[in-house]
């Protein structure tokens, strides 16, 4: 398990609402769990699930009783993690201060368009301010006491992470990546061909603009109906191949800097391309990763540390589980 599993406290900015399980939880007991007296209750896990299910569900998936079963026990064992990590922090002494819980909330609130969509969040999810401010103190103490207990402590030396990379020529790969814009006129799946024909038509007339010596950068912004692109000019930054989808790449990787595709299909509609860049793949050296790798290998033994820290708390801790 990763060290993120036991100390990610603001997870219900992530999830979305199940009323199913909402339901299913009004008929259990109040406790899923109580570490060393304190309850951790059914409505922090059926929360703490929804995230889970809700990236489950993102990935076409769907889970059997057996597996549901499993995720809610490893979700409740993660909860208690938590939880005895917290009591340690406090036995240790750790304080928070109030100003960096505002800074947190800060860049919480940052993530959404507007103050009202942060509050309709909040009254989506049934949760106030101060609970957020409450998860954001659980976080910040577990990891101050993880710092101090564990990362502090972590030492990683040049010959390890040479020994690594040498070892992993693979993980050091960097792929060709290309840098490309685009137009797009969207298609909705299942269109008939009066609506194909619409769609194909907005874009023929894009592409004469095009031709007639017009910018594509304002163009995209104008006319594209990529809502994640158009505002930067269609630029979707540098991606290797698999990241888009297969007709798209193709045309990309195949075309050289400055030069514009003709129309290509997608099972999103129709776009124009422009390539900006290119980058061949290569084999990046010891020296480009030296740092990233020591800091890879520096979080990967905390994780480990973390694990066995955990598990020596819970030795001495009074847990019950009511799943």
């Amino acid at each position: 398990m990763k060290l993120a599993q036991y100390i990610a406290i603001l997870l219900l900015f992530q999830a979305a609402s199940f009323p199913a399980l909402a339901k299913e939880t009004k008929s259990l007991p109040e406790k899923a769990a109580v570490v060393n007296g304190v309850v951790i209750s059914q409505k922090e896990l059926a929360k703490e699930m929804e995230f889970h299910l809700q990236r489950i569900s993102r990935q076409g998936l769907q889970l059997s009783k057996e597996q549901m079963a499993e995720l809610k026990n490893k979700v409740l064992e993660n909860l208690i993690d938590r939880e005895i990590l917290y009591q340690e922090s406090q036995k240790t002494g750790i304080k928070v201060d109030k100003n960096k819980i505002d800074e947190e909330l800060s860049v919480i609130k940052k993530r959404f368009p507007s103050v009202d969509e942060y509050k309709n969040a909040l009254s989506t999810m049934k949760i106030s301010e101060d609970d957020i401010k409450k998860q954001i103190k659980k976080k910040l103490a577990i990891d101050e006491l993880v710092d101090i207990k564990i990362a502090r402590k972590i030492v990683v030396t040049d010959k390890e992470t040479k020994i690594y990379y040498d070892a992993n020529p693979d993980l050091f790969k960097q792929p060709e990546q290309v840098r490309a814009s685009h137009i797009l006129i969207k298609v909705e799946a299942g269109a008939d061909q009066q609506k194909k024909a619409q769609a194909m038509q907005k874009i023929k007339e894009i592409q004469k603009k095009l031709k007639d010596g017009q910018d594509f950068a304002v163009l995209a912004k104008k006319y594209s109906e990529d809502k994640g692109s158009s505002a930067n000019g269609g630029d979707l930054g540098y991606f290797t191949r698999g990241q888009m989808v297969k007709p798209f790449e193709d045309a990309a990787f195949a075309m050289k800097p400055d030069e514009v595709s003709d129309i290509v299909e997608t099972q999103f509609g129709y776009h124009l391309i422009k390539v900006y860049g290119k980058k061949p793949g290569k084999v990046m050296a010891y020296g480009e990763v030296k740092d990233l790798l020591t800091e890879r290998m520096r979080q990967e033994k905390t994780q480990e540390e973390a694990v066995k820290y955990i598990a020596e708390l819970k030795k001495d801790a009074k847990i019950k589980k009511y799943l």
